[in-house]
This record gives structure tokens, sequence and C-alpha cells, in this order.
């Protein structure tokens, strides 16, 4: 009945000609066809594509011929052709203001808890804080910060920004924020432990961020549960590399730094 055996061959490579190509649009969701990995696109290059799934894990493959699986059909990716070009955009998402020159700073700050906290939002934000004339400057923590705001002297065109790790009810720093907020102080803060946790786990290749038991300092005992063998400023520097943009980040320290900036650039 049959001229040859329709189970013989590569039933996941049909002939040269019969696979339609579609380009790898980002959030086109696809299945690879040798495992049955499933997921989103994401990145896309010339030679590969990297999906993600729906738990966050991230896998890079090679756009050969028709080895995806479209709604159950078999599809050869192919690189999208550049559309016209839009403004240039910042880490941030804003647009980018092309020929920036530099600004006199604004005597309105914005202070962060620490050096990791700062070269976090300097990645994602610099540009449009340099746009702004917006300085920031990192406390080493928060427990002297009544007497910092005291010495910073806020007031109309005064204004300062706190950006606060850990804020959450009851919380020491919860304290300390209610004593200096004001009409020209703002505290906003995310409810991590850390700023290390703002950063997407799937960005890093790992499901979560580990628990780390009271008692422990978390930053020795979150490397010690990932098994990296670095010390926590090697840490901090091999996490801010997988850092690009504000879409690696957790939506809870986007919207406080956000914020912030809002609060003291509105002031006339």
């Amino acid at each position: 009945m049959y001229e040859r055996d329709v189970l013989s061959g590569d039933w996941r490579r049909p002939k040269k000609g019969t696979i339609p190509q579609i380009p790898a649009e980002l959030d086109l969701v696809v299945e690879w066809a040798d495992d049955g990995f499933c997921g989103a696109v994401v990145a896309c290059d010339k030679e590969a594509v990297t999906l993600e799934d729906r738990f966050g894990r991230r896998r890079l493959f090679p756009m050969e011929p028709a080895a995806f699986l479209l709604e159950g059909r078999p599809v050869t990716l192919v690189r999208p052709q550049a559309g016209p070009k839009g403004p240039k955009r910042s880490a941030s998402g804003s647009i980018a203001v092309e020929g920036l020159k530099a600004r006199v700073a604004k005597e309105s700050r914005i202070y962060v808890e620490g050096v990791h906290d700062a070269a976090l939002v300097e990645k994602i934000w610099g540009h449009d804080l340099r746009v702004e004339g917006v300085v920031v400057e990192y406390l080493e923590g928060v427990d002297h910060l009544p007497e910092i705001v005291a010495e910073f002297g806020p007031e109309p065109g005064r204004r300062l920004g706190v950006l606060v790790d850990h804020l959450v009810a009851g919380s020491k720093e919860s304290r300390i924020a209610a004593q200096v907020t004001g009409p020209h102080v703002l505290v906003a803060g995310h409810p991590f432990v850390d700023v290390w946790q703002a950063v997407k786990p799937a960005v890093l290749g790992i499901g979560a961020w580990p628990q780390v038991p009271r008692g422990i300092p978390w930053k020795e005992g979150v490397i010690a549960a990932l098994g990296w063998r670095m010390e926590p400023p090697d840490a901090w520097r091999h996490i801010l590399g997988r850092v690009n943009s504000y879409a690696d980040l957790e939506p809870e320290l986007l919207g406080r730094v956000e914020e912030l900036i809002d609060f003291v650039t509105s002031d006339p």
C-alpha cells in the first residue's frame, strides 16, 4: 500500500520547502521539537533564539530547519526583519537623549542604603538621572537616617528621596522612615532583605532566591546555598553583570525608584 516505510527518516525534518518560516518575534510561543521544551521568545540573534518557559527558565536553541513546533506543526524560526527604527531607549525604558551634556546638579538628592543599591540604580536609571541633574548618594545603612536628613536640611526646591531595603510593616526600617517622612522627604522602599533580591532569579538561571536561616549573614548564606565559590563583592559583580535593563528587575523596585525620581524632580 505504501511506496516506503512511513516511519523511516526523521518525521520532524520534512523535505526542504514544505516547512513554513516563522519570524522569531518576541513573545511567540513555540516548542523545541527534540525534547518538548516550550517557551516564549525573549531574544533572537543571527543563529539562535532564547526561549523562556512559564517557570522563568531560559534556554538557548539554534535556529535549525524545522527544529520547532508551532501549534503542533513543524516550523523553521528565522530572525525577524528589522522594522523602522524607533527612538533609542535607555536601560530604564525611557527615551534616550542623544548628545547629552553635563548638567548642573539639582540641590535635591536621592539617597540609597549601600554601594550595591547605588550601582544598580546607576546602571538602570543613570541616563535619566543625568538628564534631570539628580545625584545619587549612599548611606551605608539607615540607622542614622534622622541625623543625615536633619543635616541635609530639606526645604522647597531641596527635596530628599530615600530608597530603603526591607521597608515592611513593623520593621526597624519602617520606624526610622516614619521619623523623617515629610513634605520634602520621601522614603520609599522595597520588601526585599537586600537589593540582590530585586534582580529576577531567572536572569541568573535560578528558580528562586534561597531562604537564609536567621543568624546567618544574608549575602553569605545566599552564596553558600547557590554553591558559588566567591566573596560577596565578586558575587555582586556577577549579579550586576547579568542585568541589562528594567525588564531584569522586580516591579517592587522599579516602581519605588521611579517614584523617587518623580518626587525629587517635580519640586520647582
